[in-house]
């Protein structure tokens, strides 16, 4: 399958959403908090780790800059630092087509981990 380049790319600062529309007819719209969880890195995918390493308190991240990778990606810097992944125009076609399944598997991993979408929440463990 040919690799779908987006024709259109726009972020809303105020709703804190990346805006992509491709060739295909499709269009998406994918939070910061979305992109920053599912970043490509490695610092997100693991060095080489079978399960992604979980990140959590993100939801009110945000896209500081965003700029063209050759003329195949996005390299992507949010507000808490992370500037590392590259986010090709497959990996986001695939982050749209599949946001709700991805979008759940991220809730309940954090609630199975005893994480929060909220970086001020208090981490409570229970001792066994």
């Amino acid at each position: 399958m040919a690799t779908l380049v987006p024709t259109k790319i726009h972020y809303h600062k105020q709703s804190r959403e990346l805006e992509l529309a491709f060739a295909d007819g499709s269009s998406y719209r994918l939070s910061a908090e979305y992109l920053r969880v599912h970043s490509p890195s490695a610092e997100v995918r693991g060095h080489g780790a079978q399960v992604p390493i979980l990140q959590h308190g993100k939801r009110n991240v945000m896209i500081m800059n965003i700029e063209a990778a050759g003329n195949y990606a996005l390299k992507i810097t949010f507000d808490d630092g992370h500037d590392s992944g590259i986010y090709s125009w497959d990996y986001l076609y695939n982050l749209g087509k599949n946001h709700d399944e991805l979008w759940q598997m991220y809730l309940d991993r954090l609630e199975q981990e005893g994480r929060s979408r909220d970086s001020s929440a208090i981490q409570i463990h229970q001792v066994h």
